[in-house]
C-alpha cells in the first residue's frame, strides 16, 4: 500500500503515471512508481499484473494534418 498522503493512484488508474517514483534507474531507461508501475524512458509502461502498455510520446502523434 502507498504511505503517501494523498494516497499514490493505483496502477488500473488512468493517471498512474502521477504515482512518486521509489527507484529510478535512467542508466538503464526505467523507474519504478509507488504504485508498481515500471515506466520506461519511451513512456512504455509495465503494470504489476504484467500488462505491457505501449509507448505513448505525443511526439507519435502528427504534428500537421492538413
Amino acid at each position: 500500500m502507498c504511505p503517501h498522503e494523498p494516497p499514490c493512484p493505483p496502477a488500473d488508474a488512468a493517471d498512474r503515471e502521477a504515482a512518486r517514483t521509489i527507484a529510478a534507474h535512467p542508466e538503464q531507461g526505467w523507474s519504478l512508481l509507488c504504485n508498481g508501475v515500471v515506466l520506461f524512458e519511451d513512456t512504455g509502461e509495465l503494470l504489476p499484473n504484467g500488462t505491457i502498455i505501449a509507448p505513448h510520446r505525443p511526439t507519435d502523434l502528427a504534428v500537421n494534418a492538413a
